[in-house]
């Protein structure tokens, strides 16, 4: 019988793809210890997420809706705790790794698949995306596989070339699903397809017909949702772009996003993806696989530092180019054979992601390291929450109970609803409401949980560092019995709660161009 040889080709490709699988397979793993043994709790924002997945739905106030329905299939597996909130977002980024590798090795060669792989999985964003639940896991992960069939695409053929095309169009709707960010994929597409004939040349009007009909059916129902529901996330989308700000032509802004990307991405590979993109543009000497990456990469990147400029930005909203920015980055550096800078870079991302799971299995390593501060908003709500409880519970035991709890800030509001929920939840347990400060509601909790007359009759209001008491004092008749409570989040820092009895909610009109209430006569002492 005669024995089967590997190509060398094939053998090296094989190689590559088991080291990434072992190099993913020990992150994710790393990741989970990680994750079931810190202490640090749910960032508000986070235990919103929970929230919503109680009530599983095609849209929320301020996000798409994947993010709800991860948590509610991770919770449903292992219950409430707070892995299980999280869970899925560092299966998710592992994912989205091995996605990477497929496509580097596709474009650029197995081992660039491997490095790919390594620049994405220690970035890091990632890193820091990895430890918690949000929407740019699902997104990344989404989008990976966009880019994959895209890439693919080009080599398929009838009948698989419309199954590709298919899985793209579903692919880049459940992005979408994980956050409205997915918009620069489909302007990437546009672009690549007018500056390329080889971009036009992979489409066939069947192709483009099913890419689409799978895009829109499973875009529409959030699509149907929004429209139902006054377009709110789009618009919170819009708002947050602060495109309405009166300052223009914002250096410092700028120069801080771009900066931030160094952080974000890893010092080395973004240096290569910016100096690359730069030098091969202008010299004109980007091949055919550059010139498809570059047109996912650059769009975030430029748009986002365009707002920033004009307006301001965040750190992570060129999240949509860390895809096709690690192949890119990958390809380029193995092609320059800059081992050197290539291997001191992942090393330097290798040690900032060790200390970054040190510090969450013991967060003392970063108070005794001057770095609690980046902490602080994933410590102490349980105990915050507690203090809110034992106040309630005083009053039932003494005066009969309250006709709601009120808060005054969102994000005292998720945490309330996520580490408040074995006593919030219980039939008699006063409704936890908001207090909303402007005329129209601002963001989920009050829109649907408004204070008004009936649950403002004998409220327990709490308000997040006294700031806003003055003002919710004036929009009731009565208010008394002020205690505050203070919660030691690390040596320096401290977290403080205003709580008191207010009774007869009768809000004062709010200013009808401002949308905000009249200005206190008297501040808090």
């Amino acid at each position: 019988m005669q024995a089967v040889h590997e190509s060398p080709q094939f053998s090296v490709e094989a190689r590559a793809w088991r080291w990434t699988l072992l190099m993913v397979a020990g992150l994710t793993l790393v990741r989970l210890i990680a994750l079931f043994t810190t202490p640090l709790e749910l960032y508000p924002d986070e235990a919103q997420y929970w929230l919503w997945s109680r009530e599983l739905a095609f849209g929320y106030f301020s996000k798409p809706p994947m993010i709800a329905w991860l948590i509610w299939l991770t919770t449903k597996i292992g219950g409430d705790a707070e892995p299980w909130v999280r869970l899925s977002a560092l299966l998710l980024h592992g994912g989205a790794a091995l996605v990477i590798h497929r496509i580097a090795r596709k474009l650029y060669g197995g081992w660039s698949g491997l490095v790919a792989a390594a620049i994405y999985s220690l970035m890091p964003g990632v890193v820091l995306s990895s430890g918690l639940i949000a929407t740019d896991a699902p997104l990344l992960f989404f989008l990976a596989l966009t880019i994959w069939a895209y890439v693919d695409l080009a080599t398929a053929y009838a009948p698989r070339r419309y199954f590709v095309a298919l899985g793209m169009g579903a692919a880049l709707g459940l992005a979408f699903l994980s956050k409205y960010a997915a918009i620069y994929a489909l302007g990437s597409i546009a672009i690549h397809a007018l500056i390329s004939k080889e971009a036009r040349n992979r489409w066939c009007p069947a192709a483009i017909v099913l890419f689409l009909a799978a895009f829109v059916l499973v875009l529409a129902p959030n699509f149907a949702w929004n429209a139902s529901h006054q377009f709110s996330t789009v618009k919170h989308t819009a708002s947050n772009a602060n495109w309405g700000a009166h300052t223009l032509f914002n250096f410092r802004e700028l120069i801080e996003f771009v900066g931030s990307q160094f952080g974000v991405f890893g010092p080395v590979p973004f240096a290569a993806l910016l100096g690359g993109a730069i030098w091969l543009g202008v010299k004109r000497k980007l091949a055919s696989p550059d010139l498809l990456l570059l047109c996912f990469a650059a769009p975030p990147l430029i748009l986002v530092a365009g707002e920033a400029f004009v307006s301001r930005a965040n750190a992570n909203w060129a999240g949509a180019a860390f895809v096709a920015g690690s192949v890119l980055a990958a390809g380029w550096l193995l092609r320059w054979n800059a081992r050197r800078w290539l291997i001191g870079g992942l090393a330097f991302q290798a040690l900032f992601a060790a200390f970054f799971v040190a510090c969450m299995i013991s967060p003392k390593l970063a108070d005794a390291t001057g770095l609690s501060n980046g902490f602080k908003r994933v410590r102490g709500w349980d105990q915050t929450v507690q203090a809110i409880i034992e106040r309630a519970r005083e009053e039932q035991a003494l005066r009969g109970g309250v006709s709601s709890v009120a808060m005054d800030d969102r994000f005292v509001y998720n945490a309330a609803a996520y580490y408040g929920r074995d006593y919030f939840g219980q039939p008699g347990a006063p409704p936890l409401r908001m207090w909303v400060h402007e005329a129209h509601p601002q963001n989920q909790a009050e829109t649907s949980a408004p204070l008004d007359a009936h649950y403002g009759r004998r409220a327990l209001i709490v308000s997040l560092e006294g700031g806003y008491r003055p003002e919710i004092e004036q929009d009731f008749k009565a208010h008394s019995g002020l205690q505050i409570a203070r919660v030691r989040l690390d040596k320096k820092r401290s977290r403080r709660v205003d709580l008191f009895i207010a009774e007869g909610f009768a809000p004062l009109p709010r200013d009808p161009i401002t949308g905000l209430p009249p200005r206190p006569r008297h501040q808090p002492q």
